[in-house]
C-alpha cells in the first residue's frame, strides 16, 4: 500500500500532478489536503474553500482558492489555471445540518458534484474523488453487516443526495470514462477540525469535553450503535482507492467502508480507561436520534476488501489512546 509520506504515481496523463481540493477546511479536507500535501509537494496541491479558512497553513503553505461549487464560472477559471490531474470534491452540507436547511443541501450537495464532474469530463481530469456515506442506507436496509448491495431507502436530505450522487459517479464513469471513484464513510473521528453538523459527531466532541474537564451531554440514546472510523484509516483508505489500479475496481458507485461500531456508552468507557473522573449524561435529540435509527450498526465492507487490500488498523481503544495523547496540546 502507499504511504502518506511517500509520493504517489502518475495517475491517467502525462500531464505533472496537480491536485484540487474542494473543501479543504472541512475536517476531512483538511487531514487529506495535509497528506496530499506531504505526498506531492505544497505547490501541487490546491487548497478551495467558499470562505477562507480558519486553518491558516492552508493558505500559507501552498496555493489556496476561494471557490463556490455552485459557480460554474469560477470552477472553469480554477480548472483552465491550473490543469488539474485529480479532484478530491468534499464540499457538501452534513445530515443534521441538511434536515434544517433542506433546500440549500440538496441544491448544494447535488449540483455542485454535478458541476464538478462536467468540469472534469471538460477538462480531462485523471481522477475524481467523492465522498459517500452510510446516510445511503435507510430503515429497510439490513443494519446489521450492511451489505455492499442492498436496500437503500435513505429518509434525509443528505442520504438522498449521496444516493443520486452514486449514481450520478457510475453514469459518468460508464457513459463518458471519468474515472470518478468513491467511499461510503461511517461516522469520522479526529482531533484536528471541530465537528461540522452531523449525526455522529458526538464522537468527536465527547473527546474535547473529556480533556477539558468537562460533562459531556449526548445527543444519541445509549445504545445506539453506530459504524464509525479514525481519520488516519479514512485518509489512508481514500488515498489507496485512488491509487488502485483501474481494472481492479468493480464498484464505481462506491464503497462500503467499515473501521469500528459502537455506541455512547462505550466511548464513553474507553475515555474513562484513562480519565476515571469523566461523566456522561443522555440529553437525546429527536432529529437526530430518529437519523441513527435508520442507519446501520455495523458494515460489511469485504468488495473494499477484496478489490483494493482495506484493512483498518484503529479499534475503539487504540483511537481513543490517540485522542487524548494529541487533543491537550489543541486545547
Amino acid at each position: 500500500m502507499s504511504s502518506a509520506t511517500t509520493p504517489g504515481p502518475t495517475v491517467g496523463t502525462a500531464r505533472p500532478e496537480t491536485i484540487l481540493v474542494i473543501g479543504a477546511s472541512g475536517q476531512l479536507g483538511y487531514e487529506l489536503t495535509q497528506a496530499l500535501r506531504a505526498r506531492y509537494g505544497t505547490d501541487r496541491v490546491v487548497a478551495a474553500d467558499v470562505r477562507t479558512p480558519r486553518q491558516l497553513d492552508l493558505v500559507q503553505d501552498g496555493p489556496f482558492e476561494r471557490l463556490d461549487v455552485l459557480d460554474r464560472d469560477n470552477i472553469g477559471r480554477v480548472m483552465q489555471q491550473y490543469r488539474f490531474t485529480q479532484i478530491y470534491h468534499l464540499a457538501a452540507i452534513l445530515s443534521a445540518v441538511g434536515e434544517a436547511r433542506p433546500h440549500l443541501a440538496w441544491d448544494l450537495n447535488m449540483n455542485g458534484l454535478l458541476n464538478v464532474l462536467e468540469a472534469a469530463k471538460e477538462h480531462k481530469v485523471g481522477r475524481v474523488y467523492w465522498p459517500s456515506s452510510i446516510a445511503v442506507f435507510g430503515p429497510s436496509t439490513p443494519r446489521d453487516h450492511t451489505p455492499q448491495d442492498t436496500i437503500m431507502d435513505p429518509n434525509t436530505v443528505y442520504g438522498f443526495s449521496k444516493l443520486a450522487g452514486e449514481r450520478w459517479c457510475d453514469y459518468y464513469f460508464r457513459k463518458w470514462n471519468v474515472d470518478v471513484r468513491s467511499l461510503r464513510y461511517p461516522g469520522l473521528i479526529g482531533y484536528k477540525t471541530l465537528p461540522g453538523g452531523g449525526t455522529t459527531d458526538y464522537a468527536v466532541d465527547i473527546y474535547h469535553k473529556a480533556v477539558a474537564g468537562e460533562e459531556f451531554s449526548c445527543f444519541l440514546q445509549p445504545g445506539t450503535t453506530l459504524p464509525m472510523m479514525y481519520m488516519p484509516d479514512a485518509i489512508r483508505a481514500t488515498l489507496d482507492l485512488m491509487y488502485a489500479p483501474a481494472a481492479s475496481l468493480t464498484v464505481r458507485s462506491s464503497y462500503n467502508l467499515a473501521g469500528m461500531s459502537f455506541a455512547p456508552e462505550e466511548i464513553a468507557a474507553a475515555i474513562q480507561q484513562h480519565l476515571p473522573q469523566f461523566r456522561t449524561r443522555y440529553a437525546p435529540d429527536a432529529t437526530r436520534q430518529a437519523i441513527a435509527e435508520s442507519w446501520p450498526r455495523s458494515i460489511d465492507d469485504s468488495v473494499a476488501r477484496r478489490d483494493w487490500s482495506w484493512a483498518p488498523e484503529y479499534d475503539l481503544a487504540k483511537m481513543t489512546a490517540d485522542m487524548l495523547a494529541h487533543l491537550p496540546a489543541l486545547v
